[in-house]
């Protein structure tokens, strides 16, 4: 098959935008429809519910007091391993480990595709500058009791381009409505967003920035991903389409907003103007910081679609809906990166949702050589995909399930003795957000890599273990298993 047959072939398997994601999630019986919640304390709620069940339902709120039938909040999208493969185009009822294998062997051929510039899309359905432009008129819920406000960008992608380099990124950083017509812009140190955004305030320039919410769902996954620097997400998710994404050019800033977008926010964050933003309950679980000044951008157009959906996915105490894709993303990622660090004879990679995504990394081997473990836990602790705010990183050997996190402990506890199996680095990459560091000592953190292997000297001579072989549980499985089927759990 020619490269442009192949690449027409993969865009028929991935949604085109977030409306046939939706439909296709129904197709597969993943998608209620509640309405006549209320933004200020029902959506938040029922969010809760949904992303802390495993393998419940999107759920799509209509008919939310004060605003139009038809403006809709879209909640917990990604909260089946079905839903994530189905946004890829990957096999819908694959088990995680192979799919995180069948991803690496996508990404391994993946070609960025550059973005297509259109004249027209459903995003220009409507569109209001000037006095006419109201953030408020959209249903953006609080998410949590103690936040400081409601936040429109939690599943959303903020536009921003590199004034030197010129390339886009697209990144997932939070947005609270402070009014009609401004928005927060906080982003975390070292994001790629806040390197750019600093750049511009460095020479007391305004910055360009779209928040866009709503994207097809391969955008918005990119958005939330550790994409290589320099490579805009909009061309990687373009590559994983196997087609150009098709963007219009905004009016005001001239940055690329995606066509079939639900909803679009373009304006400037100004240097040196800064309101309260937060606070904000975050993926650790935890309100990490109080209300403080924080950037905020000055809106100056807004596009939506008719009938427009927030997309909604405010991160939570973990294991929840962003925990769970980000850990097949980041899984991905990390054994991409391990391996071409030169680790051989990875088994297994989990990112696992307890910690977030990012706080438990756990890499199964087949030891090959002395410092084997020891190689791999320190270089997941500190390749890109594993830097940013980790905590542990646990090695066990290739008998073990590194998604199991009960299998994963009885080998720390069983082969790990911590005298000699625990390894501290210090002063890593870490952020605002860690809540076990202090005020004033965040930036750094340490990291525990755990070497819960075998001892390399003797793990011939180390007790076998006393249960039968993967065939044998496979078969006990086929023939017992309906013994233990439809228990309550």
């Amino acid at each position: 098959m020619s490269t442009d047959g192949a690449r027409e072939a993969n865009s028929r398997i991935i949604c085109r935008d977030l409306r046939e994601w939706i439909e296709r999630s129904k197709e597969l019986g993943q998608v209620r429809v509640v309405e006549g919640a209320t933004w200020q304390e029902d959506i938040g709620m029922a969010t809760g519910v949904l992303q802390h069940t495993d393998n419940a339902p999107a759920v799509i709120f209509d008919s939310i007091p004060g605003y139009p039938q038809g403006y809709r909040v879209l909640v917990n999208s990604f909260g089946s391993l079905q839903r994530i493969a189905l946004a890829l185009g990957l096999p819908v009822e694959s088990p995680a480990q192979d799919l995180v294998n069948e991803w690496r062997t996508r990404l391994h051929s993946l070609e960025p595709i550059p973005p297509k510039y259109v004249d027209d899309g459903p995003i220009l359905e409507n569109v209001h500058t000037g006095d006419d432009i109201d953030v408020l008129e959209f249903p953006t819920p609080k998410w949590h009791d103690e936040d400081g406000g409601r936040y429109l960008g939690t599943g959303s992608i903020d536009i921003t381009v590199d004034p030197d380099e010129g390339w886009v990124n697209c990144g997932t950083y939070r947005v609270m409505v402070h009014d009609s017509n401004r928005v927060g812009f906080y982003i975390s140190p070292g994001k790629q967003g806040r390197i750019q955004r600093q750049k511009y305030f460095d020479r007391n320039e305004p910055c360009p920035v779209v928040v866009v919410t709503g994207v097809e769902p391969a955008l918005y996954l990119a958005g939330c991903t550790e994409i290589d620097y320099g490579l805009s997400e909009l061309a990687w998710a373009g590559g994983v389409k196997g087609a150009p994404l098709e963007v219009i050019r905004g009016r005001v800033t001239g940055l690329p907003i995606p066509a079939n977008a639900e909803i679009a926010l373009e304006g400037y964050a100004y240097p040196g103007e800064v309101l309260p933003e937060g606070p904000f309950g975050e993926w650790t679980g935890y309100y990490a910081s109080a209300s403080r000044k924080e950037p905020f951008i000055q809106v100056k157009a807004v596009y939506h679609r008719n009938n427009p959906i927030i997309y909604g996915a405010p991160p939570s105490k973990p294991p929840n809906e962003q925990a769970r894709y980000r850990a097949f993303l980041r899984s991905a990622n990390l054994r991409e990166e391990l391996e071409k660090a030169g680790v051989p004879d990875i088994s297994g990679v989990w990112c696992h949702p307890v910690g977030g995504s990012r706080l438990l990394l756990v890499v199964s081997i087949k030891q090959r050589y002395p410092g084997h473990a020891r190689q791999a836990g320190h270089l997941a602790a500190m390749c890109h995909a594993g830097a940013y705010l980790g905590r542990y990183v646990i090695v066990v050997d290739e008998d073990i399930d590194a998604t199991d996190l009960e299998e994963v402990m009885w080998a720390v506890c069983t082969r790990a003795d911590p005298a000699g199996a625990i390894d501290i680095i210090n002063r890593a990459w870490s952020g605002p957000l860690d809540p076990a560091i202090p005020k004033g000592k965040k930036g750094f953190n340490s990291r525990a890599i755990i070497d819960a292997c075998r001892p390399y000297e003797w793990k011939d001579e180390f007790p076998i273990v006393n249960e039968p072989s993967p065939e044998m549980k496979k078969l006990a499985k086929e023939r017992w298993g309906y013994l233990t089927a439809n228990l309550a759990t």
